[in-house]
């Protein structure tokens, strides 16, 4: 199993503790097995939520591919002046603690914009947090179209990362970046795009379809 590099010193430390209260259950005192447990448990789920899986799927110049897993909350059509500078329709997929939290590229093209936000850590499935929360904005270029891309915090997630820069060939599904411990996506396209993906469909990142651009 893959585990995402910003994961791996959580996953070391966690083990670490582990090893630490078996130590002091077995030289100590047997009342630390308990701890151990506990530990046990906690360094498993760390390992899990940094996990990094490898993902395939339809791939194509008209597609664009969920840039997260978990559950699509918004479909709105709205004016997106920051990179599409027009009418866009914006799909925003939610992850809770137990997605996989690797962002991918939801189309190949080259990065135009990379733009960091500071800003409120409200609930990610609120409306008001697609403007309001700390978020991170990058905008691809295909050739024939814009497509931006939000990563946006909530009110547990407070460290986003993005491996995008300016300039950069980025190719569709590859990894772009996470978010720690649950939040959000959005992705912006043309509005002349056919949606595939409905409220309450759950998404996985790099593999599920969630619009056909423009052709």
């Amino acid at each position: 199993m893959r585990f995402a590099r910003e994961g791996r010193p959580f996953i070391v430390g966690s083990a670490i503790l582990v090893v630490l209260a078996l130590l002091l259950t077995i030289y100590v005192s047997g009342a630390w097995g308990f701890v151990a447990l506990v530990l046990l448990i906690i360094a498993l789920w760390v390992a899990y939520f940094f996990r990094d899986p490898e993902r395939t799927g339809d791939r194509g110049e008209h597609l664009v591919v969920a840039p997260a897993d978990g559950k699509v909350v918004l479909i709105t059509e709205l004016d997106e002046p920051t990179f599409l500078g027009g009418r866009a329709q914006r799909v925003s997929i939610f992850m809770n603690v137990f997605s996989v939290h690797v962002n991918r590229y939801p189309v190949s093209g080259v990065v135009r914009l990379v733009k960091y936000m500071p800003g409120k850590f409200l609930n990610a499935v609120s409306e008001a947090s697609s403007a309001e929360n700390e978020q991170s904005a990058i905008g691809i270029d295909t050739g024939r179209h814009k497509v931006l891309m939000r990563q946006i915090a909530g009110l547990i997630a407070r460290r986003i990362v993005t491996y995008s820069r300016e300039g950069e060939h980025v190719t569709q599904g590859e990894r772009m970046g996470l978010i720690r411990f649950g939040s959000r996506v959005d992705v912006y396209v043309p509005a002349a795009s056919t949606l595939r993906a409905k409220l309450g469909d759950q998404t996985s990142a790099g593999t599920t379809v969630i619009a056909e651009l423009p052709r």
